[in-house]
């Protein structure tokens, strides 16, 4: 059959390898789409299920970021102490030049070094030490001691102080976008969750735009009250309005949020100081930016000076500042730091501890902390229904993936080996060893990508079900193959718990959980 001539599109369509325009091509249905593409777009959906169960209620300790390179030196520094049998003075005196480098290297203070060295040497260089069992011990106890007391001491109230009468007022100084407003958030919320009191949030800042708006919202997240905007309204008359409401209303604890400068200037002194000998508050917290370094201990000391501040709340621990500000602020200004900022999130909030925060510089971690923040964040109720649970041998995916959300509200994989102790000599092994701090994401993201009936009974997962949980949570069937296998060793681990009983577990031990044959290490 004799063919007419071709077309100059077909023509083209044959030279393009029949490489046809979109509009042409059936559309491909998207179960072709999703194996074509792989996991590319399933991993974004992978990851708004991530943060669902990890992090976004995530309430995690920093573990100080800040101090990690000062205390990746001072760890090396004692560890080439710990090597040496005997000490000498000589041997004493370079450790202590190395410490003196690596304070200066973190940013602290001159002056606060001389001192904090000094003392150190006049404790560390006598025969009780030099001659002692372990004298790389106690120069490190020495060192402790000198750090605990250059962050502030272990004796005094941390935290807010609300041992006056209602309503106590706290009034927030700093320079502008230090935090101000967002700390005023974050002590709100902390205030009417923690000690249970009732607190009014109240704006003084009329200069920057929408500055009592921000601070609105932030007391709807926190769910407490916010004073009522009044457009035309003086700082110092919306403070003495706001101590007015307090009184009338009876609030425990009003937060004034005033304004701040780019710069320290008379302008704002005068505002502040008009404002404090207004309302007398009980606390005046300055918030410092902990990036800024010596210019937050400049500005600390610029405040204490003309207007006088009962306490200090340092934002961004998280970042990579160097720490040196906080080493140095007590000294320079004698003003004590009572809480970190450490994240955006108004749960990110912690008290300040000298003697635990240098506990983490030294290497010696901080399980206080850690036990607090997991008695904070965990569901005590819910552990008791759990534990009943376990105890009856019925243990389900859905159980375990209740664990990992809990596990992801004390923080991050990080941030919790952060707190315990020698984790940070371990660090560079651990970062060699490739160490997967997203597992418990990625196993709550292939949990979320079952049925509720493939959760309470996994041996309905076969081939093709594992696949298609495989696509859903951007992960592929080995990981699901995995968090299986780990689901049926504790599922097991549980019903042989159940079966022996608290007694058989005491006569056993942790062999008597183990499967025949196998030993516990």
């Amino acid at each position: 059959m004799a063919q007419g001539p071709v077309s100059p599109f077909r023509l083209t369509l044959r030279r393009l390898g029949d490489k046809r325009p979109s509009s042409l091509v059936r559309p491909e249905p998207w179960s072709a789409r999703l194996m074509r593409v792989g996991s590319a777009a399933p991993r974004r959906l992978a990851q708004r299920r991530v943060l669902f169960w990890g992090d976004r209620n995530a309430k995690g300790p920093s573990g100080c970021p800040m101090f990690e390179a000062l205390s990746s030196k001072l760890n090396g520094v004692f560890d080439r102490l710990r090597r040496r049998g005997a000490l000498s003075e000589a041997d004493v005196t370079e450790a202590l030049r190395e410490v003196r480098v690596a304070l200066l290297e973190a940013d602290v203070a001159l002056p606060v070094v001389r001192d904090l060295v000094a003392r150190v040497k006049e404790r560390a260089i006598g025969q009780e030490v030099i001659r002692s069992v372990s004298p790389a011990q106690q120069v490190i106890k020495i060192v402790n001691d000198a750090l605990v007391e250059a962050l502030g001491g272990t004796e005094g109230a941390r935290g807010v102080d609300l041992n006056a009468p209602a309503p106590v007022a706290i009034l927030m100084v700093g320079l502008q976008g230090s935090g101000k407003t967002t700390t005023s958030g974050k002590i709100a919320l902390r205030l009417r969750q923690r000690d249970k009191k009732k607190v009014l949030l109240a704006s003084l800042d009329v200069h920057r735009p929408a500055a009592q708006l921000q601070l609105q919202q932030l007391a709807e997240r926190a769910e407490v009250t916010s004073l009522p905007i009044i457009a035309g309204q003086r700082p110092l008359e919306i403070a003495a309005r706001a101590m007015d409401v307090a009184r009338r209303e009876l609030y425990d604890v009003v937060v004034l949020d005033t304004a701040g400068r780019l710069a320290i200037d008379e302008a704002l002194m005068a505002e502040v100081a008009e404002i404090k000998a207004a309302t007398q508050p009980h606390e005046t917290l300055l918030v410092v930016d902990a990036m800024t370094g010596q210019d937050a201990v400049n500005t600390a000391k610029a405040f204490q000076e003309k207007i006088g501040v009962t306490g200090i709340v340092m934002t961004r621990v998280d970042g990579d500042a160097r720490g040196g500000a906080a080493l140095s602020m007590r000294a320079v200004t004698g003003a004590p730091i009572k809480l970190l900022g450490a994240g955006e999130k108004l749960d990110a909030l912690e008290d300040f501890h000298p003697d635990r925060i240098a506990g983490r510089i030294l290497g010696m971690g901080d399980i206080v902390s850690l036990v607090e923040k997991a008695a904070e964040t965990i569901d005590q109720a819910e552990a008791e229904k759990l534990a009943a649970r376990m105890q009856k041998g019925q243990f389900t995916l859905d159980d375990y993936a209740a664990q990992l959300k809990q596990i992801g509200k004390i923080g991050s994989l990080q941030g919790i080996l952060g707190m315990l102790p020698g984790v940070q000599k371990m660090k560079a092994q651990l970062e060699g060893a490739n160490l997967d701090t997203a597992i418990l994401q990625r196993q709550a993201a292939i949990i979320s990508s079952m049925t509720p009936k493939e959760r309470r009974t996994p041996d309905l997962l076969k081939a093709s079900r594992k696949r298609r949980i495989a696509a859903g949570s951007g992960t592929t069937v080995q990981d699901v193959n995995r968090l299986l296998k780990q689901f049926d060793d504790m599922s097991a681990m549980m019903k042989r718990m159940s079966k022996i009983g608290q007694k058989g577990l005491m006569r056993g031990g942790l062999a008597a959980l183990l499967p025949q044959g196998r030993r516990p290490f």
